[in-house]
C-alpha cells in the first residue's frame, strides 16, 4: 500500500465521491494538483468518463491508496537511422471529416455501402379512418381506446418519402461523440477576405490583430470561431481557478477555467456588477463602484420585451468592455469554447428578467456577423442559477426567431457541451414534430411536406432536421421508399412536453431588423 506522501500529480486512484443519489461510490480519477496548507494535503482530482465541472479537491481520506496507479515514465523520442538530433518523419496528421449525415434504410446494413439521399422528401400522412370521417376535428392524442381495436394492428401514421437521390456513403448510427466531437480539437479555419492579412502567431491578441504587414490598419475583423482547439491545454487551464462568483443576489459555483486576473484566483469570492459585468476584488469596491456604475440594463439595444423577459442586442466592437468580461464570466461554464478578447465580429445577444431594481442577466448566446457556414450561434449559456426552467429552449428559439426575420437557415457552432446538445436536440424533436403533427390538407388528400419546407418554415438546417429524424429513428425504408412513421408513444411524449413548455418566443414583440455586415459602413 502506497503513503500519501507517494501520491503525485499524474497518479491514478479510487476516489469516494457522493451520486445524485446521495450514495458513495469509487470511480477512477487522476491527480491534477497537490497542494499543502497548514501541513494538510489537498488534492485536485479529476474523475475518468465524468464531466470536468464535478473535478474538486479532496482530503487523503478519500483516496484508495490500494489501487493507486503510478504514472508512466515517458520513453525517449526516438531517432531516424540511429543518428542523434534527427527525429524520424511523422506521419501526416490525418483531417477530420465532416461527418455526412445520411438517409438509411432500417433493413439494410450500413458498412461500406452507399445509400440514395433524398433531396426532396415528400411527406405523407396516413390517417385512422375514425379520424378521417370527421372533418375539421382537431388533431387529438392518439391513444389506445380510439385507435386499438380488437384483432387490430396499433395505428401509425405513416409518411411516405419519394424524391431523385443523390448518393452518399452511409452511415452507421449517429451518436453524440460522432456528430459533435467532445474533443473540439477541429478548428475552424476562418476564411481569408480580400485586403485583409492575418498574422500567423496564435498566441494572445497577436492572433486578433488588424494591422496589415504595412502598416495601413485594415478593416474590422467580421469572422471567427470560438471553438477550442484544446492544443494548448495544460494542468493550470485543467483546473477551475475561481472558487465562488457573486453576481447581483446569486452566488455561482464555477465549473471549469477562466482566464480572470491572476491576483484575482487566490479570492475566497470574486465580486461582479451584474449590469456592467466588472469584477472587483471585495464586497466594498463593488458597493463602490455600484454608486458610480449607471448602467440598469446590458448595453446596446432592447430588441424584444414580453412580460418580464427582455432581449438586448450588443455589437462586440461599441460595446468591447462589456462584451469582454460577458466572455470571462461565460467561460466558467463553457469548457469546448475559447475566448477571445477581440469581440469586433460577434454580436451577443442577453436575455433579462425586469424587476424593481433593473434588468437582471438570465442567459445569452453570441453570433458572428458574417458566417460562412450558416453558424447563428457561436456560444450559448444559461447562468446555473435559472437553468432547467426553461430559459434554455426559449434563447434557442430566439435565435431561430432571429434567422427567420434574417431568410436564413442556421445551426450552433459545433462541438455543443454535453447539455447545450441535449437542449438543441430536444428544442429540434418538439420544433419538427410540431410541424408534422399539425399538417392537414385542404383538398381532403393526405398532407403532404418537404424536408427542404421544414426547414424553411423553422430555419433549421436541413442536415439538422435529418439528424433529428435519425435520432427519434423515424425514418423507415419501406417498399423501395423512405418513409416516416409516428408512433402514439412519440405523440403523447409530444403533447405532454409541450404542456410543460410554457414560455415561448412571441414574433410580434421582436423589433429586429438584420444588417448587411459585408459593408463598411455598418461598422
Amino acid at each position: 500500500m502506497a503513503e500519501v506522501g507517494e501520491v503525485t500529480e499524474g497518479c491514478r486512484l479510487p476516489v469516494l465521491r457522493r451520486n445524485q443519489d446521495n450514495e458513495d461510490e469509487w470511480p477512477l480519477a487522476e491527480i491534477l494538483s497537490v497542494k499543502d496548507i497548514s501541513g494538510r494535503k489537498l488534492f485536485y482530482v479529476h474523475y475518468i468518463d465524468f464531466n470536468k465541472r464535478l473535478d474538486e479537491w479532496v482530503t487523503h481520506d478519500r483516496l484508495d491508496l490500494k489501487k493507486i496507479q503510478f504514472p508512466k515514465k515517458e520513453a525517449k523520442t526516438p531517432t531516424k537511422n540511429g543518428l542523434p538530433g534527427s527525429r524520424p518523419g511523422s506521419p501526416e496528421r490525418e483531417v477530420r471529416k465532416t461527418l455526412d449525415l445520411s438517409l438509411q434504410p432500417a433493413s439494410t446494413p450500413a458498412s461500406g455501402k452507399t445509400l440514395p439521399i433524398p433531396v426532396q422528401i415528400t411527406l405523407r400522412f396516413n390517417l385512422p379512418k375514425e379520424r378521417e370521417a370527421v372533418p375539421g376535428e382537431p388533431d387529438q392524442p392518439l391513444s389506445s381506446s380510439s385507435c386499438v381495436q380488437p384483432n387490430h394492428r396499433t395505428t401509425k401514421r405513416k409518411v411516405e418519402v419519394v424524391s431523385p437521390a443523390t448518393p452518399v456513403p452511409a452511415s452507421t448510427e449517429t451518436t453524440q461523440a460522432s456528430v459533435f466531437p467532445q474533443n473540439g480539437s477541429a478548428r475552424r479555419a476562418v476564411a481569408a477576405q480580400p485586403g485583409r492579412k492575418r498574422k500567423s502567431n496564435c498566441l494572445g491578441t497577436d492572433e486578433d490583430s488588424q494591422d496589415s504587414s504595412d502598416g495601413i490598419p485594415s478593416a474590422p475583423r467580421m469572422t471567427g470561431s470560438l471553438v477550442s482547439d484544446r492544443s494548448h491545454d495544460d494542468i493550470i487551464t485543467r483546473m477551475k481557478n475561481i472558487e465562488c462568483i457573486e453576481l447581483g443576489r446569486h452566488r455561482l459555483k464555477p465549473w471549469y477555467f477562466s482566464p480572470y486576473p491572476q491576483e484575482l484566483t487566490t479570492l475566497p469570492v470574486l465580486y461582479l456588477c451584474e449590469f456592467c459585468l466588472k469584477y472587483v476584488k471585495s464586497l466594498k469596491c463593488l458597493q463602490r463602484h455600484l454608486t458610480k456604475c449607471d448602467l440598469r440594463h446590458p448595453p446596446g439595444n432592447e430588441i424584444y420585451r414580453k412580460g418580464t423577459i427582455s432581449f438586448f442586442e450588443i455589437d462586440g466592437r461599441k460595446n468591447k468592455s462589456y462584451s469582454q468580461n460577458l466572455c470571462l464570466l461565460a467561460k466558467c461554464f463553457l469548457d469546448h469554447k475559447t475566448l477571445y478578447y477581440d469581440t469586433d465580429p460577434f454580436l451577443f445577444y442577453v436575455m433579462t428578467e425586469y424587476d424593481c431594481k433593473g434588468f437582471h442577466i438570465v442567459g445569452y448566446f453570441s453570433k458572428e456577423k458574417e458566417s460562412t457556414e450558416d453558424y447563428n450561434v457561436a456560444c450559448i449559456l444559461t447562468l446555473p442559477p435559472y437553468q432547467r426552467r426553461g430559459y434554455g429552449k426559449l434563447l434557442i428559439e430566439f435565435s431561430y426567431e432571429l434567422s427567420k426575420v434574417e431568410g436564413k437557415t442556421g445551426t450552433p457552432e459545433k462541438p455543443l457541451s454535453d447539455l447545450g446538445l441535449l437542449s438543441y436536440r430536444s428544442y429540434w424533436s418538439q420544433t419538427i414534430l410540431e410541424i408534422l403533427m399539425n399538417l392537414k390538407s385542404e383538398t381532403g388528400e393526405r398532407p403532404q411536406i418537404t424536408i427542404n419546407e421544414i426547414s424553411e418554415i423553422t430555419s433549421i438546417k436541413k442536415e439538422d432536421v435529418i439528424s433529428t429524424l435519425q435520432y427519434l429513428n423515424l425514418i423507415n425504408y419501406y417498399k423501395g421508399q423512405y418513409i416516416l412513421t409516428l408512433s402514439e408513444d412519440i405523440v403523447d411524449g409530444h403533447e405532454r412536453a409541450m404542456l410543460k413548455r410554457i414560455l415561448r418566443i412571441d414574433s410580434k414583440c421582436l423589433h429586429f431588423t438584420p444588417k448587411d455586415w459585408s459593408k463598411r459602413g455598418k461598422w
